[in-house]
């Protein structure tokens, strides 16, 4: 596991399966890790719910384009019975994040069809998903639920947002 760099940033992300949203973000270049698990958070979010945490380099890729990638990879402004499992979230560390975070969902919800359901939430919590789980998509992505599920949001990200696949991952 790569240790974590001063310069580097993270946020927590949460709202579909761990395995896609991982999948999803170790894709991205300027992205350096992305731990898989569970996101507890304030009350009445204090209930884990599947989530990641992504360690970033703000030099290569910006929040905004994270929460953008986010809301285009899991249903943003659905509600659903899982909803318990997979909070619609943005996780932030500190007060300056939860305003950035406040200030690009408004900004890219105005662009939207439907309001979104996507919150932003203290990190208050994070457990590891077990060992067997993480890195599920690179460790074998000709798996069925890859292929079936995160390989589509990657094509379809790919398409939408060349612009982030433009530079080599280092």
């Amino acid at each position: 596991m790569l240790a974590w760099v001063a310069e580097w940033k993270r946020i927590g992300l949460g709202g579909g399966c761990h395995w896609c949203t991982e999948g999803v973000f170790v894709s991205l270049p300027g992205v350096k890790r992305v731990d898989q698990g569970w996101i507890g958070s304030a009350p009445p979010y204090e209930a884990p719910s599947e989530a990641v945490i992504v360690h970033f380099d703000p030099g290569r890729i910006s929040l905004e384009a994270l929460i953008d990638v986010h809301l285009q990879t899991h249903s943003a402004t659905r509600a659903h019975i899982f909803r318990g499992k997979y909070r619609s979230a943005v996780y932030y560390y500190s007060e300056e994040e939860r305003r950035e975070s406040e200030r690009i969902l408004s900004a890219l919800g105005r662009a939207l069809d439907e309001p979104l359901l996507t919150k932003v939430l203290p990190l208050r919590v994070f457990t590891f998903s077990l060992p067997e789980h993480r890195d599920y998509y690179r460790s074998d992505p000709e798996r069925p639920f890859c292929r079936r599920y995160i390989t589509p949001k990657l094509d379809r990200l790919r398409a939408d947002r060349p612009d982030l696949f433009s530079a080599l991952k280092q």
